[in-house]
């Protein structure tokens, strides 16, 4: 089972990590006990509660750095409506497309049914639309609603 982001370090890009690594490699040099770049990432993970700079690396993942202009992160738990239903889920995939759009995938807590008919239902689960920097798709249903709207705080 993949090990879920660490509160901690959500928000943190690998750059913001790896200059962790470098100010303790420095700390400890300055009390006389010298390590490695690689041994500092490794402690580095440990701090946060990792088995080792690997696993650490994979669960910051392909977050956008905090100037991309996204309206989520990666690991962030969010709420909106997806075709007009109410949602809860966990942001799993963020990528800039291009001016102030983002292709973001999302894994809901709960499958939402996306079919408003009586006479049958489709659940969806995990679900990736493009929405802009206000969490909006440009894609509307038909009653002029968005496909997706994030509600951001």
């Amino acid at each position: 089972m993949a090990q879920s982001i660490n509160k901690s370090i959500r928000g943190l890009t690998h750059d913001q990590l790896k200059q962790q690594a470098k100010h303790l490699r420095a700390s400890l040099a300055a009390t006389g006990t010298v390590i490695n770049h690689a041994r500092s990432l490794e402690l580095l993970a440990h701090q946060y509660g990792y088995k080792n700079w690997n696993v650490l690396h994979a669960a910051i993942g392909n977050r956008q750095p905090p100037h991309s202009g996204a309206p989520v992160g990666l690991g962030d738990h969010v709420e909106g409506r997806y075709l007009n239903q109410p949602f809860a889920g966990e942001v799993i995939g963020v990528a800039k497309m291009g001016g102030d759009r983002f292709r973001v995938t999302f894994d809901f807590d709960e499958p939402v049914d996306v079919v408003t008919f009586d006479s049958f239902s489709a659940y969806r689960k995990r679900v990736t639309c493009t929405v802009d920097a206000r969490g909006m798709t440009a894609e509307k249903t038909s009653d002029g609603q968005p496909h997706m709207q994030i509600r951001l705080s």
